[in-house]
């Protein structure tokens, strides 16, 4: 075709190094779509109270519930996904979560957003101790 340049080949193999890391790029800021049904959707059996000291919390992965204990020892539990991009939080430092895909933190104790970019708190999930475990989730 008369007119249009012709690219050159440093041109063509960084286009063709750099597409598929591109595309690596816009799936971990994906939301992942599923990941929202990935909290409990009926009672989830945790472990055993004793697990949660006064004035800690604890992180349960597999169920995405993070469970604190205040230092009357009530408990509270919320969902551990993240409210901004729906990604599962994995970490939990003392008592703050932090989300591993954009760095969203949150209070496991509230619920509360610490730092953006979420600016809705956790999703709050019921939770009881019976007899010495601790079970969360609706109906719980």
């Amino acid at each position: 075709m008369p007119g249009r340049p012709v690219p050159s080949r440093r041109t063509v193999l960084r286009g063709a190094v750099l597409t598929p890391v591109a595309g690596l790029g816009l799936t971990a800021c994906s939301g992942g779509g599923s990941a929202t049904s990935a909290t409990p959707t009926a009672p989830v059996d945790l472990g055993a109270e004793s697990e949660i000291a006064k004035g800690s919390a604890k992180l349960y992965r597999d169920s995405n519930v993070v469970v604190s204990r205040a230092a009357d020892g009530t408990l509270k539990a919320y969902s551990t996904i993240c409210t901004h991009a729906q990604c599962p939080i994995n970490k939990l430092d003392g008592t703050t979560l932090i989300c591993p895909c954009h760095g969203s933190q949150f209070d496991a104790t509230t619920g509360k957003v610490l730092q953006s970019p979420a600016t809705e708190p956790l999703t709050e999930l019921k939770v009881t101790a019976e007899n010495g475990r601790i079970v969360a989730g609706p109906g719980a």
